[in-house]
C-alpha cells in the first residue's frame, strides 16, 4: 500500500511541477523562467525536478506533448462518422468548437504557449509546438475528407486549404478572446458556446450567414 501511495505522490509532484512550469512559461517567458523558480513555487528540492525531467527543455517538451494529445482528443470527438444534412454538419461543428473553446479557456496558459508560435523558446520546443499545430490542422483535414467521402461536401473541395482556413479562424478567435491581442468587447465578452455558434456559421456560410 505504501508503494502505491509513494507512486501516487510522485505523480502528483510531477504534475505540479509541470503545471507551475507551464504557468511561468506563459507569464514570464521560457527563457526568463528558471528551474529554481519552478521548484521554489512547487515546494520541492531541485533534485526532485531532475528526477522527473533532465532539463527545462524536457519539461516544456512534455507539456507540449500532453497538450497535443488533449487537443487531438477534443477534435476527434467531432469526427464525421455518418452521413447527414448541412444543418447536421453545422451543429456538429458548433459542438466541436464549443468543446475546443472550453478546453482553451480552461487551459489558457497552454494555448498561450502554443499560439505564441514558439517565439523565445528552445528550438526543440519551437519545433514541437509547430508539429502540434500541424497535427491539429491535419485532424481537420481528415474530418473534411471524411465528409467528402460521405457525399456531404463537394469532391472538388481542397481539404488542406479549408483546414488551414479553419485553423486560422480558430487560432485568431482564441487569441482575441483569451489574450486580447486586439481589444474587442464583442469577442472578449462572449462565452465559449456563443463564439462556437458564430464560428461554425461563418465556417459554412461566410459573411452572408445564411
Amino acid at each position: 500500500m505504501s508503494g502505491e501511495n509513494d507512486s501516487s505522490n510522485a505523480n502528483e509532484r510531477r504534475e505540479l511541477v509541470m503545471q507551475i512550469a507551464l504557468r511561468r512559461f506563459a507569464k514570464d517567458g521560457y527563457h526568463a523562467t528558471k528551474i529554481s523558480d519552478i521548484v521554489a513555487e512547487a515546494g520541492v528540492a531541485q533534485g526532485t525536478f531532475y528526477w522527473y525531467f533532465k532539463s527545462k527543455e524536457a519539461v516544456a517538451l512534455e507539456i507540449v506533448k500532453e497538450g497535443r494529445q488533449q487537443l487531438l482528443d477534443v477534435i476527434a470527438q467531432g469526427y464525421r462518422r455518418d452521413i447527414g444534412t448541412v444543418q447536421d454538419m453545422v451543429q456538429a461543428s458548433e459542438a466541436l468548437l464549443t468543446r475546443l473553446f472550453q478546453f482553451a479557456e480552461s487551459n489558457a496558459a497552454l494555448m498561450e504557449l502554443l499560439l505564441g508560435g514558439g517565439g523565445g523558446v528552445a528550438e526543440a520546443v519551437r519545433q514541437a509546438i509547430a508539429e502540434t499545430r500541424a497535427a491539429m490542422e491535419n485532424a481537420f483535414v481528415q474530418n473534411i475528407r471524411r465528409a467528402i467521402e460521405l457525399g456531404m461536401l463537394p469532391e472538388e473541395i481542397d481539404a488542406e486549404i479549408r483546414a488551414a482556413l479553419i485553423m486560422s479562424l480558430i487560432e485568431g478567435i482564441i487569441s482575441r478572446w483569451l489574450f486580447r491581442i486586439v481589444p474587442s468587447e464583442s469577442i472578449t465578452s462572449k462565452s465559449a458556446g456563443q463564439l462556437a455558434y458564430e464560428t461554425a456559421r461563418f465556417e459554412f456560410f461566410g459573411l452572408l450567414g445564411i
